[in-house]
């Protein structure tokens, strides 16, 4: 299994929300690159990068901060929030993104996303994001509910091309409170594409127990932050 550090970026600046809301804001002073060095550093292979203001307002709005990260580390990246059309996703792999997350999109244009899952040039570089509150899917940086079962999305895409699914518990994130090991499990059992679970992982115990669950990866957010979870060791266990 992967553990996969993220980076949620909002203006410019590292920080995360609590339960994706974004009047709940925890700014953490300090510097993308410096944080995806420190990634690198504790033998994390991958980087989760989120652009918050692209997810909710529905472009890449940071940029610049995000190709000084890409350009900065030897990680493999995964880049999303606010990504729409097929030029920002080229746009961020030719800036060095080895794959890219497409959540609200998926929910609103299904013809598109297909063609670009299938899309050859596309193949097996697209994440499939799923955020969920109480199973059901959300969209716009979580701000609008829908009625679509994240399990039924799942199973739907089960066979496609895609890289990953990452499956956020909204309830769980950033709580530091524990993934939602029984969500997370009805996912990963309901599709053939590897699912990555985020929300809630906050301790070594979290990472042994999702290691006995059919997942790919765990991502990791508030947790490192505030000390509440030593990366290098959570690695080096799910590699076990």
């Amino acid at each position: 299994m992967d553990i996969l550090p993220s980076i949620d970026i909002r203006d410019g600046k590292v920080v995360r929300l609590i339960q994706g809301d974004y009047d709940q804001q925890i700014d953490y002073d300090r510097s993308p690159v410096d944080v995806a060095s420190q990634f690198a550093q504790a033998g994390a292979a991958w980087l989760h990068m989120v652009d918050l203001d692209g997810a909710k307002t529905g472009q890449v709005y940071n940029t610049a901060v995000i190709r000084d990260v890409l350009n900065s580390t030897d990680l493999k990246v995964e880049v999303g929030g606010g990504v729409r059309n097929q030029r920002t996703i080229q746009r961020l792999l030719d800036a060095g993104a080895d794959r890219v997350i497409i959540g609200t999109r998926s929910l609103e244009d299904w013809e598109w996303f297909t063609e670009i899952v299938h899309d050859p040039d596309f193949r097996e570089k697209i994440v499939l994001g799923m955020d969920a509150r109480d199973g059901l899917l959300a969209a716009h940086g979580w701000t609008k509910q829908t009625k679509l079962a994240a399990v039924d999305l799942a199973r739907k895409v089960s066979k496609w091309p895609l890289a990953a699914i990452v499956y956020t518990d909204i309830a769980k994130d950033g709580m530091l409170a524990g993934p939602n090991f029984e969500q997370v499990e009805l996912v990963a059992k309901s599709t053939d594409v590897p699912v990555i679970a985020s929300g809630g992982v906050t301790s070594l115990e979290d990472v042994e127990r999702l290691k006995d669950l059919p997942v790919a990866g765990a991502i990791i957010g508030r947790a490192f932050y505030e000390g509440k979870i030593d990366l290098a060791e959570a690695v080096r266990r799910a590699l076990e």
